[in-house]
């Protein structure tokens, strides 16, 4: 990797006739962190709407050698985007202009820098679905959500971002512009470089516009609220809903700590003396949903819950899914840092894994708070914490590295939703092999020769360990 020069950038300039370069430490300083830890600081940022120019750049920071970072709103939880070899950082959130819905195809036609709720609200208005949902669809770029392929609680019965990604833009490594996939549900043509490209971080080339699926709305939706005493009949009741053959379109766990957490943060009248809530949202035909509620509410009876409520109107549904959304500013007024994991099992396994999670907290007495996506094993073990205790830090890294083998050990993945970026790089070989961590740098080798974009990503370094300090 090269250092950016004085010559690099006049060049930069030369090329950017319609944005912006950014040099000055301020601005610089402003793209050096997202929202998980570390800060690195990249030696020049810019800012264009052109494809064309964007395509230049990457052939100048090919031909020199320069690092090259795609960056969104940078909401990023595994360190996604942040320019740990310096280089240069694009900054994708201002290609925001392109939000087609084309409702006769059943697709939306997007540009990288598009808010995904925006997204949303654009497809309801057409009576339509863009089913992933991220709990950070407010701020987060579709842009950012392709290249983590994020999730969202209704991952549960609809899947992730790569289900819904159908066509893509691309600027491969070298700068050149191809396009991948199209507008077609079926496309068997070669093989499938749209759904290599999504969830690859970044690694791969630049994603400057996205053709996306649309599903037709579910015309009527209900909500239950389980109570359980124990954590882990918590867990048995989702395995046994799953199995009885409902498949909610969300089921979210909550925790006792994350419960307290909420009720202290904004009173809702939730079960502080419960172990572990469920929350599932059923959708469909309204006939079918009636049938289903009660099933579902006498699993969980069956297998131990203390008590179950049905909100009678829309208004007390959104009542209780705003408990599950204030969980995380809830926990973050308990201590200033918060480590946010997604490691996934499969959904036989959740049981073991919260009680896995017990033995974590207690052996390590870290203030380890559960909850997620439980429906589809996508559980969020999140450790609250601060970073200026040193000695706590060690305790709640050994912590993370014990959560990650557990998962693995009860045949998960170290990432649902949240991508590897440097946070779970060091973990990777645990879970691919040496084998299988070989074939995938030898597709980014062939991708990307020079290593220039967002190197530093998923793939360990020599000696790289996890650091959370």
């Amino acid at each position: 990797m090269k250092v950016i020069k004085a010559h690099h950038i006049e060049e930069i300039k030369q090329i950017v006739k319609i944005g912006r370069v950014l040099s000055d430490e301020n601005d610089r300083f402003s793209y050096s962190f997202d929202a998980s830890f570390g800060t690195f600081l990249p030696d020049v940022v810019i800012q264009t709407k052109s494809v064309d120019e964007l395509s230049a750049l990457v052939k100048l920071a090919n031909r020199e050698q320069i690092p090259v970072y795609p960056r969104g709103q940078s909401t990023s939880l595994s360190g996604g985007p942040l320019p740990v070899k310096g280089g240069m950082v694009f900054d994708l959130s201002v290609m925001d202009g392109l939000l087609e819905i084309h409702e006769e195809d059943l697709i939306a036609v997007v540009s990288p820098g598009v808010l995904t709720a925006n997204i949303h609200k654009a497809a309801e208005r057409k009576g339509l679905m863009y089913p992933p949902d991220p709990s950070s669809s407010h701020v987060s770029t579709i842009g950012g959500n392709m290249a983590e392929n994020s999730g969202g609680p209704r991952g549960l019965k609809y899947g992730v971002t790569k289900d819904y990604v159908i066509g893509l833009e691309l600027i491969t490594p070298e700068g050149e512009i191809i396009k991948t996939g199209g507008s077609t549900v079926k496309n068997v043509t070669g093989y499938d470089l749209t759904k290599l490209v999504v969830g690859s971080e970044g690694t791969l080339g630049i994603i400057t516009k996205a053709v996306l699926r649309l599903i037709p709305k579910p015309p009527a939706s209900e909500t239950i609220m389980a109570v359980f005493n124990s954590l882990i009949d918590a867990g048995s009741a989702i395995s046994k809903i799953l199995s009885s053959g409902i498949i909610p379109a969300k089921m979210e766990l909550m925790d006792q700590s994350s419960i307290i957490a909420v009720e202290n943060y904004e009173p809702l009248g939730l079960p502080v003396d419960a172990e572990a809530i469920i929350l599932i949202e059923l959708d469909g035909h309204h006939l079918a949903l009636k049938d289903e509620v009660k099933q579902a509410a006498e699993l969980c009876d069956a297998v131990g819950a203390s008590e179950i409520r049905i909100p009678r109107n829309a208004a007390e549904r959104e009542e209780i899914w705003k408990a599950r959304k204030l969980v995380s500013p809830a926990i973050a007024r308990i201590k200033p840092t918060k480590i946010s994991e997604d490691a996934t099992v499969p959904r036989s396994k959740i049981p073991q894994m919260c009680l896995r999670l017990q033995e974590i907290r207690d052996k390590y007495n870290v203030h380890l708070v559960v909850f997620g996506h439980a429906g589809d094993g996508n559980l969020h073990p999140n450790i609250i914490c601060d970073k200026n205790d040193k000695e706590e830090m060690i305790r709640v890294e050994q912590a993370v590295a014990e959560i990650f083998t557990a998962a693995i050990e009860l045949g998960g993945t170290l990432s649902g939703e949240h991508g590897i970026g440097i946070m779970k790089a060091p973990f990777m070989e645990m879970e691919l092999g040496a084998i299988g961590l070989d074939m995938m740098k030898r597709i980014k080798e062939v991708w990307d020769p020079n290593n220039i974009m967002n190197p530093g990503k998923i793939f360990p370094e020599p000696s790289q360990k996890l650091e959370l300090t």
